[in-house]
């Protein structure tokens, strides 16, 4: 099939890779405008354009792609179909209309549950065990067209936002690739999504990593690994930011003592590799931790700088 390929970040890299090594004719990629980025403010190419680059294929990057210049761009390429990944920008209903086969797009989650921007950071936040990929036909609502394949994936114990980006954008590769023969020999049989089954990924915010130690462990676990990448989950410690990057939830099973008055946030019991929170239910077992101004550390290292004590507490 001749594809322009839409997208954006590392989650799309791998679907444009797989379609290239397919064997098909990949027309254009579209991406999104390089930006300035780190402390230099150097201009950087997105991840989808640098792929692009070594296949020496055209790139547009156009600021709006709803413009009538970029619309007759995409009408140039007289592409069979447009494949999206995470490309960052809502295309109209002229651009869906355009090829013969129309928009698809590969969305990380198993549609209808988790619409919207950040579905893989809130299947692990909610608690889900299992998740997938969605090849979908575009159409002009958000997230709402019908489902053409899917690809369960399993969420393992421990899983972070971080490990399952990359579960998703391989399994995503996988199924494009496996449905692309199959859309043009019309061997598709598209699914109506149920609306009533739909929930909403809104977008990650920042605030969202502040850590209320009045939650469950179990729930914090989750928020800590979902956030892991960005924002981070953080608390405070003697009046610095401290950012959680590795734990694990407890009983209060052995801590029954010092837990009989302990507020949330309330340090119970400091070992050389980890020490011990209590929450609103049960304890966070920590076990890598990033101070303010310093780097990822392991506890270990962490409290030959910063001893701790029991009591002490955490979040103000």
């Amino acid at each position: 099939m001749r594809v322009v390929f839409m997208g954006t970040p590392d989650f799309a890299v791998g679907a444009l890779q797989a379609i290239i090594e397919a064997g098909h004719q990949v027309a254009a990629v579209v991406t999104q405008p390089d930006k300035p980025r780190g402390r230099g403010k150097e201009m950087q190419m997105t991840p989808v354009k640098a792929c692009a680059l070594t296949h020496n294929i055209p790139v547009f990057q156009p600021v709006k792609i709803k413009e009538p210049e970029a619309v007759e761009v995409l009408r140039s390429y007289q592409a069979d179909i447009f494949v999206v990944a995470a490309f960052g920008q809502i295309l109209s209903e002229e651009i869906l209309a355009m090829p013969k086969y129309g928009c698809v797009n590969i969305h990380a989650s198993l549609l209808p549950k988790y619409r919207g921007a950040g579905p893989i950071q809130w299947a692990i936040i909610d608690g889900e065990k299992k998740t997938g990929i969605t090849i979908m036909q575009m159409e002009k609502g958000l997230d709402t067209g019908d489902i053409l394949f899917q690809k369960e994936v399993q969420i393992d114990a421990g899983e972070t936002g971080d490990s399952l980006h990359d579960k998703l954008a391989a399994a995503g590769a996988e199924l494009i690739v496996e449905a692309l023969p199959k859309i043009a020999a019309g061997q598709v049989v598209p699914r109506r999504q149920k609306d009533d089954e739909s929930c909403y990924a809104k977008m990650l915010q920042k605030s969202m990593g502040k850590i209320d130690w009045n939650m469950p462990a179990g729930k914090l676990d989750c928020l800590i690994r979902g956030l892991i990448s960005w924002p981070g989950a953080s608390t405070t410690f003697r009046g610095k930011n401290l950012k959680i990057w590795e734990e694990e939830p407890m009983t209060e099973e052995g801590f029954s003592a010092q837990i009989s008055e302990a507020v949330p946030g309330t340090v119970l019991g400091v070992e050389k590799d980890a020490f011990y929170v209590q929450t609103g239910e049960g304890i966070l077992r920590i076990l890598s931790v990033q101070m303010e101004g310093k780097k990822r550390m392991a506890v270990k290292d962490f409290l030959l700088g910063y001893p701790m004590q029991a009591g002490e507490r955490l979040g103000g």
